[in-house]
């Protein structure tokens, strides 16, 4: 017998999770990523407008479908970079995106993991046909190789369910 019981969420978290802030996509979007975990089922995809000359972020819009952290950690995130220059976003900790939601409990940190994961992979996409800066990693971050190993496992289980689904 399990027993369900809820988590302390912080009155920030729950006020993003029932009003989050720029909910929705980026027609055009200058640079976008998606970011995925297989253990929780929660996903985010993050949308980015981009002032070329400056590199600075003009617009940043979430969609996510997952728990209230994950829902308020893509929505502070999108607050947090609007208006930064793109080496100031990807400096961005998910411990800062915690912070800024007022702390998450243990269980729930994957979720600021993730947004920040998705922020990275949409910088690293929107410098794939562009000469590369400096202060990008030529190695993936601890994030974006997070959202990777999530993405391989759901395709191998994709995988797995369709064999099986066939030879029904």
């Amino acid at each position: 017998m399990s027993s369900r019981i809820p988590l302390a969420y912080g009155k920030k978290v729950l006020e993003l999770f029932r009003n989050p802030k720029n909910l929705g996509k980026i027609e055009n979007a200058d640079a976008e990523a998606f970011a995925g975990s297989l253990a929780c089922g929660d996903m985010i995809a993050i949308y980015l407008k981009i002032d070329e000359a400056g590199e600075k972020v003009i617009d940043a819009k979430f969609e996510s479908y997952g728990c209230a952290a994950n829902i308020a950690a893509a929505s502070i995130l999108t607050e947090m970079i609007k208006g930064k220059s793109l080496q100031e976003a990807w400096k961005i900790s998910w411990k800062e995106v915690s912070d800024e939601l007022g702390g998450l409990p243990s269980i729930k940190y994957h979720c600021g993991v993730l947004a920040v994961g998705a922020l990275r992979r949409a910088i690293r996409a929107y410098y794939a046909a562009k000469p590369k800066p400096d202060w990008l990693p030529r190695e993936f971050t601890q994030e974006e190789k997070h959202a990777l190993e999530e993405e391989i496992l759901m395709e191998i289980l994709s995988r797995k369910a369709q064999k099986s689904s066939t030879s029904e």
